[in-house]
């Protein structure tokens, strides 16, 4: 057999493979398209694009609802990714206690201070849970540390009920933000027991006006100037 022969035979094999290949390939290609998984597939993309256009036809005809509900969502959301976690609370009750440590017990208020101090001690204790709710989180309290060796710490008929944990919740998170503990570190720095024993009228102060603070600088301007020498024959 000739060179010439042996190369026109291989191409048509080389043809002919092709050629059954691509039949076999289209066949599963159909027979996948046809299948359960196929017209499954194809009618859940037609429900999503059903939906979407639906969704585009009632945002043009209802732009107030459509702006309402891209808003709730949008809020929502944005509520979720803000939503502090347990680790965040703990450097907040960290940076509040260094807060009051800085300052003297004379000077530090009560309430925060005990407020903290209760805190880092069931902090210590193992006792603070953090519950995610989706938008917001809570800190409460339990009785036990779960990893306590004590039958009441790992019996599970006796943690604490839901109906107890409004009563034990500490904290509320959201926006980046724990309000209780917030609430409590205001005035940290003004001891309101040496303002006790005052009057109520003086217990509380209210910013000064503006005819009032122009009238104290100048009088402090005053307090600079020479005092007048009378003469001395007199």
């Amino acid at each position: 057999m000739s060179r010439a022969s042996w190369r026109a035979l291989s191409t048509a094999a080389d043809a002919a493979t092709a050629t059954g290949g691509a039949r076999l390939s289209g066949s599963r290609w159909e027979r996948l398209k046809n299948g359960k998984a196929g017209v499954w597939c194809r009618s859940l993309l037609s429900d999503y694009k059903e939906a979407c256009r639906e969704m585009v036809v009632g945002a043009r005809e209802r732009p107030l609802k459509a702006s309402l509900y891209a808003a709730v969502l949008g809020g929502g959301w944005f509520c979720f990714h803000s939503k502090p976690g347990q680790s965040e609370f703990k450097s907040a009750v960290a940076e509040s206690s260094n807060q009051l440590g800085l300052l003297s017990p004379w000077i530090r208020s009560a309430a925060s201070d005990a407020h903290v101090q209760n805190l880092v001690k069931l902090q210590s204790q193992g006792r603070l849970r953090c519950l995610s709710l989706g938008l917001l989180a809570v800190v409460y309290s339990v009785d036990y540390d779960p990893d306590a060796s004590l039958y009441e710490a790992q019996c599970s008929s006796l943690s604490v009920p839901w109906r107890e944990l409004p009563h034990r919740v500490l904290d509320v998170g959201f926006c980046w933000r724990w309000w209780v503990l917030e609430s409590k570190m205001k005035d940290y720095d003004v001891n309101e027991e040496e303002f006790r024993h005052l009057p109520a009228d003086m217990q509380g102060t209210s910013p000064p006006g503006l005819q009032e603070v122009q009238r104290n600088e100048s009088l402090h301007r005053q307090s600079w100037l020479p005092l007048p020498v009378g003469d001395l024959d007199k």
